[in-house]
């Protein structure tokens, strides 16, 4: 009973507006001593809020098989939407779920979760990926593009594989796992191709982030109590012939490691302000974990070093699957968030990933290991607000935000999200702060603020309106020219930059 309330404690100050929070820390910074002083505004909220969209399976997007364009356009802007309505800043969209895509390219051939057979384009034709970030964008959400690195057919599939697909190219480069296919990371000519889609996309797509999920080996398939050995025999005895001498879990995560740096290299050779982000297993290495935490290890099942990565500085942002709930013994939310905090040796983002798609369908429903009520993912997003080194946080998926189930939408909406963030600002990447805007009382009208740009275009707008002395904050898409101050005695706007760096405020006061 003390460590609920405790918990419900945290989750009041989690769910505070994080605009109220700035305004606290502008306060304790000393009283204003002029009127430009009363009109000069907190600074920003900072919080990257998102949810995962995936394609695998239909999980989140499109709803079936088979769907016209259009309403597959219909239903993607319903999820754009309602992200912006609900206070998210973020999506990150699976553009490749296995070894396919969900955008016209010439190295794999069209999903078959987004038309019905792979290698079938859509008709009429369009580019889902480009209408998906292009109608983000629009609204001043961020679109980060989520690649399964590995991959090459999904047990849900149904359609034959269809050229250009990987494991027609290169058949001796993909094992049979279980019902699934993947590619050896082991064999060069895998990692080439992974390499390849993704500096594919960069080259094309204006998109905010490369964003990997936690397939690297496969997960292990266990028959009788016993793993099953991945299929790599092969890869492992040339590496071997050719004087390798790595032990064989060894070379396995050094194959990792390479696919990891070579894409950090990949991004900021092509797109220096793009950043790059993991979303692991939520359990780190066994000899980095916090005291009392246990179960699964990816550095030794899934071959994944992601404390080195961390440590190397190849990631912007890591966000660990953090699904379990607080109250888990071995698991617990809170020890597994410290301890990913204490390897965060280089301060780079670090934002969890929240098990949404848990949430029960309804109040009814009983509670279980797997089954939660809303009320513990507002309790874990206090808990990363609780701690200063993690800035944000990542819902799986928008399934769960959509169906608002058991109302968890609705508590975010009007709870911890009620006020908007800016996603945190990535200022190692080098990026020059945009010059501040022009800004100005619209002529024609009275509750409206003309604001363009001075320079290149913002990727959005910070946008303060003090109404009856106090501040309120919202953010606008970077099209809009003509903001809303209904009742605002100063509106202040700032221009942001793509990495969240922000231009000087510019202020005008208008006449009430």
């Amino acid at each position: 009973m003390k460590r609920r309330a405790c918990l419900s404690r945290l989750a009041a100050l989690g769910a505070a507006s994080l605009g109220a929070r700035a305004r606290a820390q502008a306060r304790a910074q000393g009283a204003p001593t002029s009127a430009a002083d009363v009109d000069t505004p907190p600074p920003a909220p900072r919080e990257f809020r998102a949810a995962w969209v995936a394609t695998v399976s239909r999980i989140d997007w499109p709803s079936r098989p088979g769907l016209a364009p259009e309403a597959q356009r219909a239903e993607a802007l319903a999820i754009i939407e309602r992200a912006r309505t609900l206070g998210l800043n973020a999506l990150i969209l699976q553009v490749r779920p296995a070894g396919d895509a969900i955008y016209p390219s010439t190295l794999e051939p069209w999903s078959e979760y987004l038309t019905g057979a792979q290698g079938r384009a859509p008709d009429p034709p369009w580019d889902p990926l480009a209408f998906w970030i292009a109608e983000a964008h629009r609204r001043g959400l961020e679109l980060h593009a989520w690649f399964n690195p590995y991959r090459a057919r999904h047990s849900t599939a149904r359609s034959p594989l269809a050229a250009p697909h990987f494991a027609l190219r290169e058949p001796e480069a993909v094992k049979r796992y279980g019902e699934q296919l993947w590619m050896d990371p082991g064999e060069p000519a895998a990692q080439a191709h992974t390499l390849a889609v993704v500096a594919d996309v960069l080259r094309r797509y204006d998109i905010d982030g490369v964003h990997i999920d936690d397939y690297f080996y496969p997960y292990p398939i266990s028959v009788d109590g016993v793993d099953q050995p991945f299929p790599d025999a092969a890869s492992y005895a040339r590496y071997t012939r050719a004087g390798g001498l790595l032990a064989r879990d060894d070379w396995r995560r050094a194959n990792v490691d390479a696919m990891v740096q070579a894409l950090h290299r990949t991004v900021r050779t092509l797109r220096p302000l793009v950043r790059l982000g993991i979303s692991p297993f939520g359990l780190g290495r066994p000899d980095r974990r916090p005291a009392g935490v246990s179960g699964f290890s990816q550095y030794d099942k899934l071959f994944a070093d992601v404390e080195r990565w961390f440590d190397e500085g190849w990631l912007d942002y890591l966000a660990p699957q953090l699904y379990w709930p607080i109250e888990r013994e071995g698991q617990g939310f809170a020890q597994l968030l410290d301890g990913w905090i204490a390897g965060n040796r280089k301060q780079r983002h670090l934002w969890p990933g929240l098990y949404t798609s848990s949430v029960r369908a309804a109040p009814t429903e009983r509670v279980t290991a797997r089954s939660w009520p809303a009320r513990e993912v507002l309790d874990q997003i206090a808990l990363v607000r609780s701690r200063a080194a993690a800035s944000g946080h990542i819902h799986f998926s928008m399934s769960a935000l959509m169906q608002d189930r058991d109302r968890v939408a609705t508590l975010l909406q009007f709870g911890p999200y009620a006020e908007a963030a800016l996603p945190p600002a990535t200022p190692w990447l080098g990026e020059a702060a945009p010059a501040a805007p022009e800004l100005a009382p619209d002529g024609a009208a009275r509750d409206a603020v003309r604001v363009q740009p001075r320079g290149a275009a913002p990727a959005r707008w910070a946008v303060w309106r003090r109404v009856a002395g106090a501040w309120h904050f919202s953010v606008a898409g970077p099209g809009e020219t003509l903001l809303d101050a209904a009742g605002a005695e100063v509106v202040a706007v700032a221009a942001v930059s793509g990495t969240g760096l922000a231009s000087d405020w510019r202020r005008v006061r208008l006449r009430r």
